[in-house]
Order: structure tokens, then sequence, then C-alpha cells
């Protein structure tokens, strides 16, 4: 069994930012030469997050008028799926971890 480690930066230009990282994700994957196995990928910042949707302009739009409400100004991968960074807290540089465990 192989275990395979490697840290993927996003650089953000906005306060709020919704990016599609699968590209990203899917190089580093790639990149450990496993073949069959699970792959990991974690935020490691508490202000942005990472989950798995269909990347479309309407569902950024909608999770940015959501974050909107739920957040003050001034606090502001499956088939067919995509691998979304939300950035909460920017513009920063933060670091997406992807561990790729198998054979």
């Amino acid at each position: 069994m192989k275990v395979y480690h490697t840290s993927v930066i996003v650089l953000g230009e906005e306060r709020l930012e919704i990016s599609d990282v699968t590209k990203i994700v899917h190089r580093a994957v790639e990149e450990s030469g496993v073949r069959h196995g699970i792959a990991i990928a974690n935020a490691l910042h508490t202000t942005c997050a990472l989950f798995i949707n269909e990347f479309q302009a309407s569902l950024v739009d909608d999770l940015k008028a959501l974050i909107g409400r739920l957040m003050p100004p001034a606090g502001i991968a499956l088939l067919g799926q995509s691998i979304i960074f939300a950035e909460l807290d920017g513009p920063r540089q933060r670091d997406i971890a992807v561990q790729v465990i198998g054979e």
C-alpha cells in the first residue's frame, strides 16, 4: 500500500470567492501514482471550506448570497461533480492538503 501526501496552494483575490479546484486536486492525485485507492482533500484553515457539487454560475451566486446573509459584511469528486473551494476571509494564500492512499 502506498501513501502519498502533498499540499497545493490556492491564491484568493477577493474577500469572498468561490473557485473550482478539481483540476488542482486531480493533478495531485495523478502525481501520486496511485491508480486504485482513496484521495482526501482538506482545507487547512478555519475561514475557508471545501465541498463537492456541480460548479455552476447559479450555485456560485446562491452561495455568495447565502454567505452574505450569514456573515456580517466585515466578517466576510464524484462523476459530474467538482471540488469547490470557498474563500470566506480573503484575499489570502491557502493550502489544501491532499492525501492519496492505495495501490
